[in-house]
């Protein structure tokens, strides 16, 4: 088996850190991102006991932040000659409207625009190191997703599970846009639902909501563990190799909805996401 140097953020809790033992029980080089530097030492520790034998790294990056963000670019470079899997799945839920840095909504930035600019930040290492993976935690929610670009931070009518929503819808079109635009790179990109999972992203519902959702993780979501799979199965097996711009619920391939297949909206999204974040626009958007 090749060991591969794989990157996976939001490594400290829940999907993330269990996808982050699996692959450090294959032998991978792991990599873990979390905001809370307790929880970051801690998942380390437990895959260093796990698998005493993996080389684990770790640092510490609030994706609320976005400068916080190109400064985990910098430092990943410098320690990373290659990255052959880079696990964008950083995610959360804020039960209120919180705005960051640039009057930018909290839920979108930490969900989609913190993912983008890092992936941006770090392709040209992925793609030299050849036949790598890219994989995006999105959800099933975005089929239930807006995407008004008037009022994409919801100055307006903000809910939480509408934010979560249209972030998720945000990491489809992203996923879907990046695998056109890195076609004869060696380099996949996919998107996947892992299920409805058990995690504590669910801990920011509203006060009516919060014994709804503390039920139904009890009775019908699956465990992180059967989650993180879904993001080990993208990751490193062979039976998906070659397969890229894909949306996965679970372990099947799915077509996303309407809106994560509508061009316009994937490249008006591609504008706004590079704008928010200051990259100059794609040099070579191939039409995309």
């Amino acid at each position: 088996m090749d060991v591969r140097t794989i990157v996976v953020t939001g490594a400290s809790d829940g999907i993330g850190l269990e996808a982050a033992s699996q692959l450090a029980a294959q032998g991978h080089r792991l990599v873990l991102v979390g905001r809370s530097p307790g929880k970051v030492a801690a998942a380390a520790a437990r895959l260093v006991a796990e698998s005493p034998t993996t080389q684990v790294g770790s640092f510490v990056c609030d994706f609320s932040v976005l400068d916080d963000v190109r400064r985990l670019a910098d430092d990943l470079l410098a320690i990373c000659p290659r990255i052959d899997v880079l696990v964008s799945n950083a995610g959360t839920a804020y039960p209120s409207r919180t705005l960051v840095e640039g009057g930018l909504e909290a839920t979108f930035v930490v969900n989609h625009l913190a993912g983008f600019l890092l992936t941006e930040l770090l392709l040209d290492r992925i793609i030299a190191t050849g036949d790598a993976r890219i994989v995006i935690t999105s959800s099933v929610g975005h089929a239930h997703a807006t995407m008004n670009f008037d009022d994409l931070h919801f100055e307006r009518g903000y809910q939480t599970h509408r934010a979560y929503c249209r972030s998720k819808l945000a990491n489809v079109l992203y996923t879907r846009h990046l695998a056109r635009r890195l076609e004869g790179t060696g380099v996949t990109v996919n998107a996947v639902h892992p299920g409805a999972v058990a995690t504590s992203i669910y801990d920011g519902s509203p006060p009516l909501v919060k014994p709804i959702m503390n039920l139904a993780k009890r009775l019908v979501m699956i465990s992180p563990a059967r989650g993180g799979a879904a993001l080990t199965r993208l990751a490193t097996n062979d039976d998906v190799a070659g397969l890229s711009g894909q949306y996965f619920t679970k372990d099947r391939v799915k077509e996303p909805a309407r809106l994560a297949r509508d061009r316009h909206v994937e490249q008006r999204l591609l504008q706004v996401s590079r704008q928010a974040v200051a990259l100059p626009p794609v040099p070579d958007e191939r039409g995309c």
